[in-house]
């Protein structure tokens, strides 16, 4: 069990050689049709409104009510948060007129990371979620030389589990009580996608 417990801890160390810094992508990843960037000031308004949609606060952890200042707070902790590791927030943006459409961002948690997101109202449903996701994590998995990203929803939160199946992550089940929903435990149902899942 000793020796298990040596090859572990070697086989972390060895990972952590092999990954690049967390920062932010540079320059920012784009499919033609979305581009992944850091939030900047003129986000401000849109994120203020989609953070008043019912959906996105019966499932994001964002505070409620969501006022002005707390769309300045993300916009101005985004790049803080890649610089101490913490967090990696991204903005969603068109690629033809850096409209922005979304959030997404990553929590590195060990040798794996977590990745979260959600879509203002008028874009859902055309796959802005799915490109975002799949964009990401392989950006993830290739280039930051993480092992294993990980995906988790809150039960009823359907969508957003067949987001994860479109970009490519595992369904593995139901935790319970897994995780905070404005200081409520939740159950959450988690998937996962493996560097070697990716081609």
């Amino acid at each position: 069990m000793g020796a298990g417990i040596e090859a572990y801890a070697l086989s972390m160390v060895l990972d952590a050689e092999q990954r690049h810094d967390f920062s932010p992508p540079d320059p920012p990843l784009s499919d033609g049709r979305i581009r992944l960037r850091l939030p900047i000031a003129n986000d401000h308004e849109a994120v203020f409104e989609a953070c008043q949609d019912p959906e996105i606060q019966r499932w994001v952890p964002v505070p409620v009510p969501y006022g002005r200042e707390h769309a300045h707070e993300w916009i101005a902790e985004a790049e803080s948060g890649w610089s101490q590791g913490a967090h990696g927030a991204l903005a969603i943006a068109d690629a033809s007129d850096d409209r922005f459409l979304g959030a997404i961002g990553l929590s590195p948690i060990e040798h794996r990371v977590s990745i979260g997101y959600w879509v203002v109202p008028a874009e859902r449903g055309r796959g802005v979620a799915t490109d975002a996701v799949r964009l990401l994590g392989r950006w993830v998995l290739l280039w930051l030389g993480y092992p294993r990203l990980e995906l988790y929803h809150f039960i009823g939160n359907d969508p957003s589990g067949r987001v994860a199946v479109k970009a490519g992550f595992q369904r593995e089940g139901m935790l319970r009580l897994y995780a905070d929903m404005r200081g409520e435990a939740r159950d959450c149902v988690m998937y996962s996608r493996l560097a070697s899942d990716v081609e």
